[in-house]
């Protein structure tokens, strides 16, 4: 391929019925023309719009940052209630023709022209530009990850940087050896499968792990010639405008279309409404709260959201105790337990409980008398909800706030409880490193806990157990409505996919039980659809060979610039002079007369739709 090809998508042309594919058609065809923290518990003083405060730019250290060393203290509490924009209801209805829907327009417009240049790069001009794109963000990951830590003010940098790396080198390095891009023939069934990229992504990232999930959202993107339009946090907006910027320039040098990569730079309630329903948008991707993620189903268009988590972990009395006190602690202080499959709650059978809790203790995992844990308890969950200054914050800051003395190098306070039932709030979810922690008489008792901890909070979720008994596990797996389960390993990074060989990922489906379109950990797979290509059964219908053939060209030559109309102000302030109209370049030679027909009846209804804007 040689140059964008207009319609390639075979959106534009297409007849598809009601309301939303005649906008989608009209606005796919208007661009191909131009070119030629979340979980489910409630959190306690989010305050909607309000703006971030405090230090801008990169920080100078790798340790957590405590929202009182450096912004008002009520600010913390929006990261995970999941105040991004799209959580919240517009003040006003967005109508056609404000500025919120002209800006989404353009930025989808651009973002649709990419995606159909893209749609016809081979996959050797993909992985290029990805594995640019990922070795780019892995230079930067430390960087971006005490940026993140200083911007949001919650978190650990060190630990950050580990999951920004896994989510840019590492996940490339996963990947590499997959094809999302080249046609796959089965020959016995007589079917031949020539993959269709989703278009245009909509990805709302989160506050709690903004940078990471940047990475991960764009390098799948890429992996399967996707554009991608990343909508960040407010309270992680500018690390993570940087981080796309970074990521856009890296793609585009190494020959991706202009527009691949793009972000929201200023978000608002009313431009990711109108991003979310916008038809030009093929599918959100939904990272965040709870209501972000309802948000983007209400949309009217495709989505893929994640549910809350609220892990058990249980221990019986096979497990190797040691070890796994050593897992539970490094797990459940890793950045702060700002990953939802942090553990939330010890299950601990009573044969072993004991000698637990001592192993706990040597790896600086406090286990708290009923006074202190009451104490927590009423500093935590203030009239039933989470403190959200205790969000991301690590051990021995949050027992100052509740007035209790620890060790001053706690990683984990752990906080003992009688049953586990709704109207405990320790048995929630919990972004801090909180755990837990209840006795169980033998392996079905402890498996009854953790199936009533999950139906409080995080169904469809993930949970973890720590034994060498397979009929425990198995049982465990059967009783417990989770979809992922970690064994023998810390549950904030195993069910992530980062200590196991689930797929790396930073957006974990919980199905249909979890209101998920999807129950696996979120990968390329899911960003692209194959046509199936079926010939006739019979015997005598012969298959074809398809070997060597691709409908996909090699990218060579300089990258076009997205074609900007003439009467838009150029950067100096003036007009832009005006560009020669010139017929695309297709693979294969000049489009057949019918494309041209098709065309210019597009471009009919495309000046009648903008006759009847100016007449608004």
């Amino acid at each position: 391929m040689t140059g964008p090809r207009a319609g390639s998508r075979g959106r534009a042309g297409s007849p598809t019925a009601g309301r939303r594919g005649q906008q989608r058609n009209i606005r796919a065809a208007s661009a191909d023309l131009a070119a030629g923290p979340g979980g489910g518990t409630p959190i306690q003083g989010a305050v909607p719009g309000a703006e971030p405060a405090g230090d801008r730019g990169p920080a100078k250290t790798a340790r957590a940052v405590h929202p009182s060393r450096h912004r008002a203290r009520g600010r913390t509490a929006q990261a995970a209630g999941g105040q991004h924009p799209a959580d919240r209801q517009a003040t006003e209805p967005v109508h056609p023709g404000t500025s919120a829907i002209h800006a989404a327009r353009q930025m989808l417009a651009r973002a649709h022209w990419a995606a159909g240049a893209f749609a016809g790069y081979d996959r050797s001009s993909v992985l290029r530009i990805t594995e640019a794109v990922a070795r780019a963000a892995y230079a930067q990951a430390s960087r971006y990850a005490e940026w993140a830590v200083k911007e949001t003010g919650f978190g650990v940098a060190e630990h950050k940087a580990l999951k920004n790396e896994a989510c840019s080198l590492g996940l490339f390095q996963r990947y590499r050896d997959e094809d999302y891009v080249s046609p796959r023939t089965d020959p016995a069934a007589k079917i031949l499968s020539v993959p269709r990229p989703a278009g245009v992504i909509l990805a709302l990232t989160p506050s709690t792990n903004p940078v990471c999930t940047v990475f991960f959202k764009v390098i799948l993107a890429l992996l399967t010639r996707n554009a991608i339009v990343v909508s960040p946090h407010p309270m992680a907006q500018e690390c993570c405008t940087d981080a796309a910027r970074l990521l856009a320039a890296a793609a585009t040098d190494a020959g991706a279309p202009d527009g691949a990569i793009q972000v929201v730079e200023e978000p608002t309630v009313e431009l990711v409404q109108a991003l979310m329903a916008d038809p030009v948008t093929d599918v959100i991707v939904a990272t965040g709260g709870t209501a972000m993620v309802r948000a983007a189903y209400r949309s009217g268009n495709p989505a893929l959201g994640v549910g809350p988590g609220n892990v058990p972990v249980l221990v019986d009395t096979t497990a190797d105790l040691a070890a796994a006190a050593a897992r539970i602690a490094e797990s459940k202080a890793f950045d702060n337990s700002l990953l939802c499959t942090n553990e939330s709650v010890l299950i601990a059978l009573e044969p072993v409980a004991d000698r637990l809790t001592r192993e706990l203790a040597r790896q600086r995992a406090v286990v708290l008398e009923a006074d202190a844990t009451a104490r927590l308890r009423a500093y935590l969950f203030p009239d039933g909800m989470l403190n959200g200054e205790a969000i991301g914050q690590d051990a021995t800051w949050i027992a100052k706030q509740a007035g209790i003395r620890v060790p001053p190098r706690t990683k984990v306070l752990i906080t003992p409880f009688g049953l586990v039932l709704p109207e405990e709030p320790l048995a929630r979810e919990k972004l801090c490193p909180v755990l837990g922690m209840v006795r169980a008489r033998d392996a079905e008792a402890g498996i009854a806990a953790a199936r009533a901890m999950v139906r409080i909070g995080g169904i469809g979720h993930s949970a973890a157990i720590h034994s060498s008994d397979p009929a425990v596990i198995m049982r465990f797996a059967e009783r417990v409505p989770v979809l992922r389960m970690a064994v023998n390993a810390g549950n904030s990074t195993g069910s992530a996919g980062l200590d196991t060989n689930l797929a790396p990922s930073m957006t974990l489906g919980t199905g249909f039980a979890g209101g998920s379109s999807i129950g696996e950990n979120l990968e390329p797979q899911h960003l692209v659809n194959w046509v199936r290509v079926a010939y006739n059964a019979a015997n005598d219908v012969p298959f074809g060979d398809f070997t060597g053939l691709s409908p996909w060209g090699v990218r060579a030559g300089p990258v076009p610039p997205y074609p900007v109309a003439s009467n838009l102000p150029a950067p100096d302030g003036g007009t832009r002079p005006a560009v020669q109209p010139t017929a695309p370049t297709r693979l294969g030679g000049a489009a057949p007369p019918a494309a041209d027909r098709m065309r210019e009846q597009l471009r009919a209804l495309i000046i009648e739709e903008l006759r009847q804007l100016g007449k608004v």
